[in-house]
């Protein structure tokens, strides 16, 4: 029921990643909704209220579960921590932890600092939910995984710049055209040479990396037209998206 649990949260609040787990192979699916159920826990606290100090509580739960698994306490219960618990390592909770950490940022107004900020952000959230999720599923070579991750993680996050500025932040370190080309242009670049690196990556694996499916064509269209992103005019054609996520289903994430 825990499973069932994780896959319902996952399809109701992050679609993206609930259509990459279907898209997966059965097996894969009961590694990868825990984790991403976990993720969409924690990915949404900063949000659900406007008190600091709340949030900040609800990030150090998800830090003392995290916990509770590297040192092989019994879990708390709850409807994502038992499922979680029973694939998730310790070496995994670690990783997690430093993801949960950087979600801290979520809380407040702040800025980011320089552009080693952001990446740091962008690694520890995207990069550390994908890392976690290939080594578990199966052999991958992690700094392969952490640049498609990267690559992912900087679409998402242009993808999510008009909302986030309508909630008051200021999520671009350089917001004119030029600033926001040289990002997702770096970004495109760590993307194609995973992509031409996939070989290090096992089949298995590479089921983690399927919520990437997206991530190029978003990249491509920031990187040609810099307004579209403050404009929320990424999101990719309907059809043309299913038919982009069936072919990397069928062969392989890089496509």
């Amino acid at each position: 029921m825990s499973f069932e649990a994780c896959a319902q949260l996952v399809e109701r609040g992050d679609p993206v990643r609930f259509r990459a787990a279907m898209a997966a192979p059965v097996a894969a699916r009961r590694v990868l909704f825990p984790l991403y159920a976990f993720n969409l826990e924690v990915a949404r606290a900063p949000w659900v209220t406007k008190e600091a100090m709340i949030a900040e509580m609800r990030l150090q739960w998800w830090r003392d579960v995290l916990e509770e698994v590297a040192s092989g306490q019994t879990v708390r219960r709850h409807e994502v921590t038992d499922a979680l618990a029973q694939v998730l390592d310790p070496e995994g909770a670690r990783a997690l932890d430093e993801l949960v950490a950087m979600r801290r940022w979520d809380v407040y107004s702040d800025v980011f600092e320089d552009r080693a900020h952001l990446d740091s952000y962008i690694a520890a959230t995207s990069g550390a939910l994908m890392g976690v999720a290939a080594r578990l599923l199966g052999p991958a070579d992690a700094d392969v995984v952490a640049d498609y991750a990267y690559g992912v993680g900087v679409a998402n996050f242009l993808r999510a710049i008009p909302a986030l500025e309508d909630a008051g932040r200021k999520p671009l370190i350089d917001g004119t055209p030029d600033g926001v080309r040289d990002l997702a242009r770096d970004a495109l670049a760590r993307l194609d040479r995973a992509r031409g690196m996939r070989r290090k990556v096992s089949k298995a694996a590479g089921a983690a990396l399927l919520p990437g499916w997206q991530a190029r064509g978003v990249l491509v269209r920031a990187a040609q037209e810099p307004a579209r992103v403050v404009e929320g005019l990424l999101e990719p054609a309907p059809v043309a998206d299913q038919l982009r996520l069936a072919r990397a289903a069928t062969f392989g994430w890089w496509r």
